[in-house]
C-alpha cells in the first residue's frame, strides 16, 4: 500500500510504479521470512548435505505441485471466458465487475487461509496415521468458516455499495448499483465457496491432487456456460451467479471426492 501510494502518486510512475510495488514489497516479505526463519526457526536452517538434488524427493513435489497449479491455471480459464462475455455488456458492466471483485476479493481472504490451513492439517495427521483428526479438523473449519461467511454477507448486503466506493465514485450510481448486486448474489454463497476450499485442501493434503483438479475442471465449465449461455440472454444478472454455480458444481464433486479419499486412507493405514 505504502509503496503503491509512493510510486504512484507522488512519483507519478503509472502502472510501472504499481508493477514495481507490486514486486519490491514481495521481495521485501520474502527477505523478512528468510531473516525470521535464521532466527527463530532452527529446524528449517538448510545445511550443506541438503544442497544436492534428490530426485525422489524433486518427484513427489512436482506430483503434489503441478496439479495444484494446473488447478489454479484450469479456473483462471473459465474466469477469462467469462470476462470475454461480461466485455460485451460494455464499460459500465465491466467496471461494476471490477469493483465488485476487488471488494469480494478482500473478503475472501479468510478462506484461502483456511483452504492452507487444512491442507498442512491433512497432510501432517496423514503423515502421523491419524485420519480421524483430519476429520474433527475440517469440522472445525467448517465451523469457523461459516460464522464468518453469515458476518461477510451481512456486512456486504448492508454496506456492500459503502465498501464498493473505495474504488468508484458517488456519481456512478449504475455501477454502484450493479456492484452491490454481485457482492450480494456472491457473498450470500460464501459458505459454498467455505466449503470449496476446505474440502479441496483437504484432499489435496491427503495426497489425491487429481481430484483438486477435477474440480477447477468443474468450476471452468459452470463459468463457461454462464459466459457462453446465459449473460449473453440474461445480462449482468447472469455474471453475478456465475461464481456461486462454479462454487456449487465444485462443491458437487468435492464432497462425495473427500469421503472417498478419507476412506481410501483409513484403509490404507488400517493395513500397515
Amino acid at each position: 500500500v505504502i509503496l503503491d501510494l509512493a510510486f504512484i502518486l507522488i512519483f507519478k510512475l503509472g502502472v510501472l510504479g504499481a508493477s514495481l510495488a507490486t514486486v519490491l514489497s514481495q521481495a521485501i516479505s520474502g527477505v523478512l521470512c528468510l531473516l525470521f526463519i535464521m532466527v527463530k526457526v532452527p529446524i528449517l536452517h538448510i545445511t550443506r548435505s541438503e544442497w544436492r538434488p534428490q530426485s525422489k524427493r524433486m518427484t513427489e513435489l512436482c506430483t503434489y505441485g503441478v496439479p495444484m497449479g494446473l488447478q489454479y491455471s484450469i479456473t483462471a480459464i473459465g474466469s477469462v471466458i467469462l470476462q470475454s462475455s461480461v466485455n460485451e455488456l460494455g464499460s459500465a458492466a465491466v467496471a461494476s465487475v471490477t469493483a465488485g471483485g476487488k471488494v469480494n476479493l478482500f473478503f475472501t481472504c479468510p478462506f484461502d487461509a483456511l483452504g492452507g490451513t487444512m491442507a498442512t492439517w491433512a497432510g501432517q495427521n496423514i503423515g502421523a496415521g491419524k485420519p480421524e483428526r483430519v476429520h474433527r479438523g475440517l469440522l472445525g473449519a467448517l465451523l469457523l468458516g461459516g460464522i464468518y461467511s453469515v458476518a461477510a454477507c451481512a456486512v456486504l448486503i448492508f454496506f456492500g455499495k459503502n465498501v464498493a466506493l473505495l474504488f468508484l465514485d458517488s456519481n456512478e450510481t449504475e455501477i454502484l448499483s450493479n456492484a452491490q448486486l454481485f457482492l450480494t448474489v456472491n457473498s450470500a454463497a460464501y459458505l459454498l465457496l467455505l466449503c470449496v476450499n476446505v474440502f479441496r485442501f483437504c484432499i489435496q493434503g491427503m495426497g489425491y491432487s487429481l481430484f483438486a483438479v477435477t474440480a477447477g475442471v468443474f468450476e471452468m465449465a459452470a463459468r463457461s456456460i454462464v459466459g457462453f449461455g446465459l449473460v449473453p440472454r440474461l445480462g449482468f444478472r447472469a455474471v453475478c451467479f456465475a461464481n456461486p454455480l462454479a462454487w456449487l458444481m465444485a462443491d458437487l464433486f468435492l464432497v462425495p471426492a473427500y469421503l472417498l479419499c478419507l476412506g481410501r486412507v483409513r484403509r490404507r493405514l488400517a493395513r500397515v
